[in-house]
């Protein structure tokens, strides 16, 4: 994907540097190369926050399981021994 990225940005510097002004090139590098780039990879990113998310809560939720289970266990009274 990388690779693919880098060469759509050189081609479209070089298109950019033909451009007859300026404004014209800098226009053209925005709206051919950055926005059009920044959505794909924006939504090629997409499934890799939502696993990092999912792994986060995960996470916490294990954090916070062993927690409750920690607390139980320093509340829990003594057994005493029976009594025959």
């Amino acid at each position: 994907m990388l690779i693919v990225a880098v060469a759509w940005i050189y081609v479209v510097g070089l298109m950019a540097l033909t451009e007859p002004t300026v404004v014209a090139g800098i226009v053209t590098f925005l709206f051919y190369c950055v926005l059009p780039l920044s959505t794909l990879i924006y939504i090629s990113g997409t499934g890799k926050r939502k696993a990092r998310r999912r792994a986060e809560e995960q996470a916490a939720r294990e954090a916070r399981q062993s927690e409750v289970t920690t607390e139980a266990g320093a509340h829990t009274p003594a057994q005493e021994p029976a009594r025959d």
